[in-house]
């Protein structure tokens, strides 16, 4: 009875982890990203506390290292729209009064007032929806901060908690599977930092070749864009087409639409995310692919980190009970009198 008792424990653990992540469902999101984030940052604050900085001094600088991480990826937007507040007042001057669409025979004339008065509603939509929506972000940032600093704080403690509740036979596959989940969490965030300065190289050349003045401007805002799930720098390039549509550029709006779409809004997820996951996260760039779009599908933003990381496990997992099995990975004949499992 004795030797059952950690695992009796651990059940009950498994049972409260359970209802806290039925109870705390709409933060649950926050929570995973906070975990992930964490798991990333213990290095970091291993490496500081080997500098003789305590435990608490140590995860409160990875903590803040995190949160620099986040601001450095808005900043832009921020000071783009600041230094650029004027030229998008003016290119919004040169929109002319009324644009007529013909399509299939009908006519129909939109003018700039009907534009300016849909546009004033939508505006005000959104701000009611943000104003209503940010005390609800900013407790989730909170309590996102919290976590990170809480998780390195003790995190470690938890780890070995979890690794004693393992039979001591299967511990070196649990390590291995920890070792495989930084791995990927890693690689995960570097490849998507790695597609966010991918499109912005793709962007200058694009965006220069379909001869716009801005160039760094539009390539920065399409690079900033890539961190936001399933729309990514599509926002920008719809934006730029329905503008030239409005001043009656046809052209330019397929263009943009055309070019820039395959290019800066297609081109870095297939080309870059696969390539650079196979370098970095030691996972075929197909099951990388399979992965991001069905996470990013099923679960959303979440989507994007979860589905790599279960791919990923899933590929370690076979590969342990591969070499549990003796089974030969190069696809090759067994030898001669050897048996793929061995019996007790």
């Amino acid at each position: 009875m004795t030797a059952s008792r950690p695992y009796v424990f651990g059940g009950v653990l498994a049972l409260f982890a359970l209802l806290a992540a039925v109870m705390l469902a709409d933060v649950l999101g926050t929570v995973f990203f906070a975990i992930t984030v964490a798991y990333l940052l213990v290095p970091l604050r291993r490496g500081l506390e080997a500098r003789r900085a305590s435990r608490w001094v140590a995860s409160l600088a990875a903590t803040v290292v995190a949160a620099v991480g986040v601001v450095v990826v808005l900043a832009p937007l921020v000071v783009i729209l600041f230094l650029r507040l004027s030229d998008i007042l003016d290119l919004a001057a040169l929109l002319p009064d009324a644009v007529t669409v013909e399509f299939l025979g009908m006519v129909e004339m939109v003018t700039l007032d009907e534009v300016v008065a849909v546009g004033l509603g939508l505006l005000q939509s959104v701000g009611r929806a943000a104003a209503t929506a940010a005390p609800v972000v900013l407790i989730k940032l909170t309590l996102f901060g919290f976590l990170v600093f809480a998780l390195l704080l003790s995190g470690d403690a938890v780890g070995r908690t979890l690794l004693a509740l393992v039979p001591t036979d299967y511990r070196d596959a649990a390590t291995a599977l920890n070792e495989r989940a930084r791995e990927t969490l890693f690689a995960i965030y570097v490849l998507q930092a790695a597609t966010a300065v991918g499109t912005f190289a793709i962007g200058l050349v694009v965006f220069w070749a379909l001869g716009y003045d801005y160039v760094v401007t539009l390539a920065t805002v399409a690079a900033v864009l890539q961190f936001i799930p399933i729309v990514g720098p599509s926002v920008l390039l719809a934006a730029m087409a329905a503008y030239h549509v409005a001043v009656g550029d046809l052209v330019a709006a397929a263009l943009v639409v055309a070019v820039g779409g395959f290019a800066v809004a297609w081109l870095p997820d297939i080309l870059i995310r696969p390539r650079l996951a196979k370098e970095t996260a030691d996972l075929p760039g197909s099951l990388y692919f399979v992965g991001f779009v069905g996470g990013l599908l099923s679960l959303g933003p979440v989507g994007i980190i979860a589905g790599p990381l279960v791919v990923a496990l899933l590929a370690e997992s076979v590969d342990l009970l591969g070499a549990e099995l003796r089974v030969d990975g190069g696809g090759g004949e067994e030898a001669a009198g050897d048996d793929p499992v061995e019996t007790p």
